[in-house]
């Protein structure tokens, strides 16, 4: 494996479960190895099988063994019961400790990140089985189908809702278009029916007209010591005139 570190590059995950990815440690027939952070802050590597080896359920088998050995090697009373049992003490006790793991259609693991320790690539070893590489003295003289592969198997991604179709984008379109008519419709009755509220209302009535009687004329002086009578109201109108001064009326006095 190269162990010159360069960014991420095109395909590379952002990041892997909790792990955020920040550049490449190293690229191998494998797998790929990445240096990124926890979310507490501290450097782990993060180990991922490449598409090729993913699909191949043998080699993805090796790795996922590989990684969950070394979690039972490390782990209390079971773990030493394997390591008597395999005689593999030292070698157990050089295993990186592992954080994280997903055996998925993606495998990938997670250990702490120590420049002077093997990190999350020791699981990549065992991808590989001994003898299976062209040139090697012992085994069969062929490749695994998926050597030269440097793209990362990639996690699947989120399922989304699936496309709109020629049918279901009609269907959606008539029923905004549907929708909309009715609020249109709602808006309409609801003006008429406050105008119809305001029109039966009953309307104030007109003031009536106040009829101001004409005062009458101030009596006038037309002999001394006598004032001429005012004239009566059947005298104003058009009516039979009362008896005038000098006729031998009947109420006059002899």
């Amino acid at each position: 494996m190269s162990d010159v570190a360069t960014p991420l590059q095109y395909g590379d995950p952002p990041r892997l479960g909790p792990f955020l990815l920040q550049a490449r440690l190293r690229v191998g027939p494998a797998g790929l190895v990445y240096l990124g952070l926890a979310p507490d802050g501290r450097p782990v590597s993060v180990a991922v099988l490449t598409r090729g080896a993913a699909l191949d359920p043998a080699a993805r088998d090796r790795f996922v063994t590989g990684v969950r050995d070394a979690m039972a090697s490390r782990s209390g009373v079971r773990g030493w019961v394997v390591r008597a049992a395999r005689g593999r003490t030292a070698v157990a006790d050089a295993l990186p400790q592992v954080l994280a793991m997903d055996g998925g259609n993606a495998p990938w693991v997670a250990t702490p990140y120590e420049p002077e320790r093997a990190g999350a690539e020791w699981f990549l070893e065992p991808v590989l089985v001994s003898g299976t590489l062209i040139g090697e003295r012992h085994g069969p003289d062929f490749a695994p189908h998926w050597v030269g592969d440097r793209l990362p198997a990639l996690p699947p991604p989120p399922e989304s809702a699936p496309p709109l179709t020629e049918t279901r984008r009609s269907v959606t379109l008539a029923g905004v278009a549907l929708a909309a008519l009715l609020m249109l419709l709602a808006v309409m009755l609801w003006f008429l029916l406050r105008g119809e509220d305001e029109f039966e209302q009953p309307r104030r009535p007109l003031p009536s007209t106040v009829f101001v009687p004409t005062p009458p004329p101030v009596p006038t002086t037309t002999a001394p010591g006598r004032p001429t009578p005012s004239p009566s109201p059947s005298q104003s109108g058009t009516g039979t005139p009362g008896p005038r001064e000098g006729d031998g009326g009947e109420g006059e006095a002899i």
